[in-house]
């Protein structure tokens, strides 16, 4: 039984954490004492999560070297303005379907600011606060400001002063992910705390939340995505866009991770016939920048969280303080279920306190179990898209034939 357990991935694990909990939480609500596991995992997370930023923000940036003269830099501005879509499409989408979500709010919440001048105001006070005590307190603008400024700082330091902010970095990622794999206890906790206080209707609220999420990335996929391909290579995008979904975004689905697709985006890209001093380069930057699908994650269960407290916040705003939150995601990528740690920074923008704003982190992980697959098949397989897209546009504007049939390599897929 045991050895089967330990076999289990962890998608498979938080399922049946889902099932404990909604079945205990129908049958025994009054066991209060499950709730802690729930709140155990929301305090662990809620205590690493800013230090995790502030150290991969660092070392992200202290790590950046200047790219070959390639299609990098052409491709670097594609993921930029998908990310950017991605954040405009959610906010969009969130105004024409508002969703709410369980959340328990002991306390009083500030009114979310309303002019832009307040929202610049709130901002430029809170990024100066000391970076420790921004740690302590959950003020993820200071943990942003100070540690890009550190990042940047340190670009001109030594390798092995590089070497070592990346294995401080590595450490912290092992011991996130070390808690994230405790995520099926917590999330029976978090479940059964849901359907003991609100019975099944809870559950029902995390259903909508993951199909408005689930809904948008697929709009990005097959409408966003081509349209940008299409500006690009001015034909038909439909054959390359298929080919990237079916060979890259399907493995990207069941490994939840964009680190681990490397490899195959590098292996489609040679049977793309890709340069290899570009892709090389551009697919595992993108693995790191490319974040469409955590700009729509964040964004989305951010404005979740604003509608469930009540919170009047212009449309305008809220996509300037998402976009803020999209962008910071490019330094925290490569965990599985690692954009949800972002949702704080995005919350805080908002005022809306950090307790609760790792409530709402705690849902992500019950509804991870498909929206954390679908965001890295989408992020992933947009890697080889956007490197394959910018590459085939210079082909063109050079007068070069590139056919676009769906025989991609046929030769040399993964499948």
């Amino acid at each position: 039984m045991v050895e089967a357990i330990k076999k289990m991935s962890l998608i498979q694990k938080i399922m049946i954490g889902i099932v404990i909990g909604t079945t205990l939480g129908i049958l025994v609500p009054e066991w209060s004492f499950i709730s802690s596991l729930g709140e155990l995992f929301i305090g662990a997370l809620k205590g690493i999560a800013p230090l995790l930023v502030f150290v991969l923000i660092i070392a992200s940036l202290a790590g950046q070297k200047a790219g070959a003269k390639t299609y990098v830099g052409p491709v670097v501005v594609v993921y930029l303005l998908a990310t950017f879509l991605a954040a405009l499409v959610a906010v969009i989408i969130s105004y024409a379907f508002p969703i709410e979500i369980v959340l328990d709010v002991s306390e009083e919440i500030s009114a979310a600011p309303s002019q832009l001048g307040d929202v610049l105001g709130n901002i430029l006070t809170s990024v100066v606060q000391n970076p420790i005590q921004g740690m302590m307190e959950g003020n993820y603008l200071a943990v942003l400001f100070w540690a890009s400024l550190i990042g940047i700082s340190l670009r001109q330091s030594s390798e092995n002063t590089k070497d070592f902010l990346e294995n401080i970095s590595t450490g912290i990622t092992k011991v996130v992910q070390m808690i994230i794999n405790l995520a099926p206890i917590g999330v029976t906790g978090l479940v059964f705390t849901s359907v003991a206080t609100t019975g099944l209707s809870g559950l029902a609220k995390y259903g909508q939340l993951l199909l408005l999420l689930v809904g948008t990335m697929t709009f990005m996929a097959l409408i966003v995505y081509p349209a940008i391909v299409f500006w690009q290579i001015r034909q038909n995008p439909y054959p390359l866009v298929f080919f990237v979904l079916k060979e890259s975004a399907m493995p990207a689905f069941f490994t939840r991770s964009s680190a681990a697709n490397i490899p195959v985006n590098i292996r489609l890209a040679k049977a793309l016939n890709l340069s290899e001093e570009s892709y090389s380069v551009s697919i595992p930057l993108g693995a790191t920048i490319n974040m469409g699908g955590a700009a729509i994650t964040i964004t989305i269960m951010t404005l979740a969280t604003v509608n469930t407290l009540g919170m009047d916040v212009p449309i305008h705003l809220a996509f300037l303080l998402s976009l803020i939150a999209a962008i910071s995601a490019c330094g925290a990528s490569g965990i599985a279920g690692g954009s949800l740690l972002l949702i704080p920074l995005a919350c805080s923008l908002f005022g809306i306190p950090d307790d609760i704003a790792m409530q709402v982190v705690g849902v992500g992980f019950i509804i991870g179990v498909i929206q954390d697959s679908v965001e890295t098949a989408l992020n992933s397989s947009s890697d080889l898209l956007f490197t394959a897209s910018v590459e085939f546009a210079d082909r063109r504007k050079n007068g070069e034939v590139v056919e676009l049939n769906g025989n991609f390599g046929a030769d040399n897929r993964v499948y």
